[in-house]
């Protein structure tokens, strides 16, 4: 080797190092600055939902943090997949936003022709909470628990109807793990979104839903649903009565709702980094818990990393209940 070829290679990688410093030294001192200008949160669902109003609760106190307007943005459509596609083709700058979650970046992608790649699309924030499943009849149901529930579809095969929100929603993955785990034929029941299976169940026409704690804790609170189950592994504080999946002979049963904020990929580390401090800062604040506990959800840490492992296990678990289960899109 000659002293010359040395000299280059030695200085290609003087320059590289040089390079990588000054790309570093002018991510960090973007990051002090921004933003400088409004944010755009995508929330790729309607308003007036679950996922709406944690959206505009994480996003109102984020502003507060940031010092920066946060404009919340319904983009609803084809199972999450609009509103998270524009997330993944946006500028990389830190100024749109995504609510992402069990839809947009677990299941919809595997049931649909998704345009972006669920997991390398997005540089993840952090998940700012979950909301575990809840099994709710009505009120007279002849259904106490979920052994009741059991009985009854290993007595008539099929006859047992659960509702759900639509093909490939929690409710319905919920509903597809649980008869596997429970080795049951039970007939599943699809709605197009909105809250006709809600009235379907109170209207005694559904026997039962496996619904988030999200969207049941005010009907439970409400008196117009009974729940039977729930899937935390512990009980929930709102519910003590009701026992929990794993008390029931089901430990395996995994299936929650969650939220969690992503940012385009290619989002410089610094602003990330900055994004995902204020999210734990804002998840530690009483008032935020209280407005997450409030409506069944368990407050998340706001931690990229735990993110960046959550997701990719949530998709391969679901990728394996869709094969399995034979599960298509509406």
């Amino acid at each position: 080797m000659s002293i010359n070829t040395t000299s280059r290679r030695g200085f290609t990688k003087l320059l590289a190092a040089t390079i990588l410093a000054s790309v570093g030294a002018i991510g960090a001192a973007h990051a002090q600055s921004y933003p400088t200008k409004p944010i755009t949160l995508i929330v790729p669902y309607p308003a007036g939902g679950a996922n709406d109003m944690l959206g505009r609760l994480i996003g109102q106190k984020m502003a507060e943090k940031l010092g920066q307007q946060i404009i919340v943005d319904n983009k609803p459509g084809a199972g999450t997949l609009i509103g998270a596609t524009l997330v993944a083709k946006a500028a990389p700058d830190g100024y749109t936003l995504l609510v992402g979650g069990f839809a947009s970046n677990s299941v919809s992608p595997l049931l649909f022709k998704a345009e972006y790649d669920p997991i390398n699309d997005f540089e993840p924030i952090g998940m700012f909470g979950t909301a575990p499943t809840v099994i709710i009849t009505y009120p007279e149901s002849p259904y106490k628990t979920i052994k009741d529930v059991v009985d009854a579809a290993k007595k008539k095969p099929g006859e047992v109807m659960y509702g759900s929100s639509g093909n490939g929603s929690p409710l319905h993955m919920s509903g597809e793990m649980f008869t596997a785990q429970a080795g049951v034929n039970m007939t599943h029941v699809p709605y197009k979104g909105g809250s006709a299976h809600i009235l379907d169940l109170i209207g005694k026409r559904l026997d039962v839903i496996f619904d988030t704690s999200t969207n049941s804790t005010p009907l439970i609170k409400g008196g117009k649903v009974r729940p039977i189950a729930v899937s935390s592994k512990t009980r929930l504080p709102d519910f003590p009565d009701v026992p929990t999946l794993t008390e029931a002979g089901y430990p395996d049963f995994s299936v929650n709702g969650w939220y969690a904020l992503y940012a385009p990929a290619k989002t410089p580390k610094p602003i990330v980094e900055k994004l995902s401090a204020e999210l734990q800062k804002v998840l530690q604040m009483p008032e935020v818990i209280e407005k997450l506990r409030g409506v069944g959800v368990t407050p998340g840490t706001g931690k990229a990393d735990e993110l960046a492992k959550y997701a990719p296990a949530e998709l391969e678990k679901y990728r394996k209940l869709i094969k399995d289960a034979n599960i298509k899109a509406d």
